[in-house]
C-alpha cells in the first residue's frame, strides 16, 4: 500500500484545458523524476471547471522528500504562475493509504466514490460483498501532513474506491470522471 493523494482542483471558468495541457507537458514527467507516481488524471464530467488527479508515494518520508524536491525545483518555479493562474482552489486533497489508481487504457469514464462510513466493521462487511481488487480501495491516512505548504483535508475518515458498486448505506459522493489521455510528450 502507498500513500496516495486524491486531488480535486476547482478552476477558473474555461481554464481546465490550459491546466491539462501544462500538466501533461511538464508536470507528469517532472514529478516522476523526483519519485512521485502520477496516476489517473481526470476531467470531472459533471463540472467543467474541475480537474481531479491521483499521485502516490511509497511512504510519508518519501512523500515529504519528493514534494520538497518538486516544489522547490526549477520546473515548478518556471511553470507555477501559469498553473496557479488556472486555479480557484487546489486544497481539496484527501491523504489516503491504498494502491493508487490509473484507469485502464481506453476507459471513457471512471466512477470514484468517496464514502464516510460510520462503522468500520460494517464497512468491511460491505466491502467484502461489493468491492473487489479492481476497485482500488483506499482509506484515510491519519498521519500528520508533514508538508504543510500543501494542505490536506483532516478530521475525516473516508473510504475511496474506483468503479461501480452497490450504493453504500453511508453518506457518499460519486465523481464521474473522464480520463485524460497521456500526450505524446509524456510517453517514454
Amino acid at each position: 500500500m502507498s500513500i496516495v493523494e486524491l486531488r480535486q482542483y476547482t478552476l477558473h471558468p474555461g481554464a481546465r484545458e490550459t491546466l491539462i495541457e501544462l500538466f501533461e507537458r511538464e508536470f507528469v514527467t517532472g514529478q516522476q523524476a523526483v519519485g512521485i507516481t502520477v496516476g489517473g488524471r481526470f476531467r470531472d464530467l459533471d463540472d467543467p471547471d474541475r480537474f481531479v488527479w491521483v499521485r502516490a508515494f511509497p511512504d510519508m518520508v518519501h512523500r515529504r522528500r519528493a514534494l520538497e524536491a518538486f516544489y522547490t525545483g526549477p520546473l515548478w518555479r518556471r511553470h507555477r504562475d501559469a498553473a496557479n493562474a488556472t486555479m480557484v482552489d487546489s486544497d481539496d486533497v484527501l491523504l489516503l493509504r491504498g494502491p493508487g489508481f490509473a484507469p485502464e487504457p481506453g476507459a471513457r469514464e471512471v466512477v470514484a466514490t468517496i464514502c464516510r462510513p460510520s462503522d468500520a466493521a460494517a464497512f468491511e462487511a460491505y466491502a467484502a460483498r461489493h468491492l473487489g481488487p479492481d476497485h482500488a480501495l483506499h482509506r484515510t491516512e491519519h498521519a500528520e501532513n508533514d508538508y504543510p505548504l500543501l494542505p490536506v483535508r483532516t478530521g475525516e475518515d473516508v473510504r475511496v474506491w474506483f468503479g461501480p458498486a452497490a450504493p453504500p448505506p453511508w453518506p457518499s459522493h460519486h465523481l464521474r470522471l473522464g480520463p485524460v489521455r497521456a500526450s505524446r510528450t509524456t510517453a517514454p
